[in-house]
């Protein structure tokens, strides 16, 4: 693996703040926002779709700039890491891999990502780009700043719909990260099974990808990157074995309907 690039929310970065900030905005509780956000992930809509429960109609782009203007704007520092990021992103750029940041925010995404000097060799977002993930457009300007080859470049990401089948379908080497609503949510999903070459728990599990063969046999397992690790073509959610009451006919009905919301938003 020569480069691997990395999403941003709920990869590198916590979206409590996003959320509750947006529910004082809108002056809700931050757990009604949150349960919200979580119907509008279970049912493979987006995220935002929760401002739109709470305000039918609401254009969030036009509210974002308002929440600027009234200096209730982003605001992101090192709490809103999560704590393997920074361990992650040094062993990988220590052993010789090209380490980039890439995913959807705005420009001041952007620079507040820059202002915290990550081990990073570029860190940039779809408002700089002008494109938004899953655009293909957007996975293509990742192969060019990949500065490799698709097959020695990993995109990381939580989202199945904007990260995982996007990237796949640019060619690039995919790994799935369980982190994160929609992370924890469809990571058992047959299309995510099916699709990301790796399945991960945390960023530190990706610096096996890169250790010389023969590093140990972590790194040799076929798609493993750790202890609870999977590589696509794995056992499946076992959600089955859940309800030990539950019968095929009422299983098969309900995965149906669950991989019915996931291919609605792919």
């Amino acid at each position: 693996m020569e480069t691997i690039v990395l999403g941003i929310g709920e990869t590198l970065v916590r979206d409590d703040r996003r959320w509750s900030s947006w529910a004082d905005w809108l002056g809700v509780p931050p757990h009604t926002l949150s349960a919200l956000v979580g119907a509008a992930v279970a049912q493979g809509h987006d995220a935002t779709d929760a401002l739109r429960t709470l305000r039918p109609g609401m254009d969030v782009e036009a509210a974002y700039r308002a929440r600027s203007a009234a200096g209730r704007g982003e605001h992101l520092d090192e709490s809103d890491l999560y704590q393997d990021v920074r361990p992650a992103l040094g062993e990988l750029r220590a052993a010789g891999v090209r380490v980039v940041v890439a995913g959807n925010g705005s420009a001041r995404a952007g620079e507040l990502l820059r202002a915290l000097d990550l081990p990073a060799d570029l860190v940039v977002t779809s408002a700089e780009w002008g494109v938004r993930k899953p655009d293909p457009e957007f996975f293509a300007r990742v192969a060019e700043v990949a500065e490799a080859p698709p097959a020695a470049t990993l995109y990381v990401g939580d989202h199945p719909a904007d990260d995982l089948f996007p990237a796949a379908a640019a060619g690039l080497r995919t790994a799935h990260l369980r982190r994160g609503p929609y992370g924890h949510w469809w990571a058992d999903h047959p299309d995510v099974v099916e699709t990301a070459e790796f399945r991960i728990d945390a960023l530190t599990e990706l610096v096996a990808l890169v250790r010389p063969p023969g590093a140990g046999a972590e790194a040799a397992g076929a798609g493993a990157i750790g202890p609870d690790a999977e590589g696509a073509g794995g056992e499946g959610s076992g959600e089955e074995e859940a309800d030990g009451e539950e019968t095929d006919a009422a299983g098969a009905a309900r995965e149906g309907a669950r991989r019915g919301a996931l291919r609605s938003v792919r």
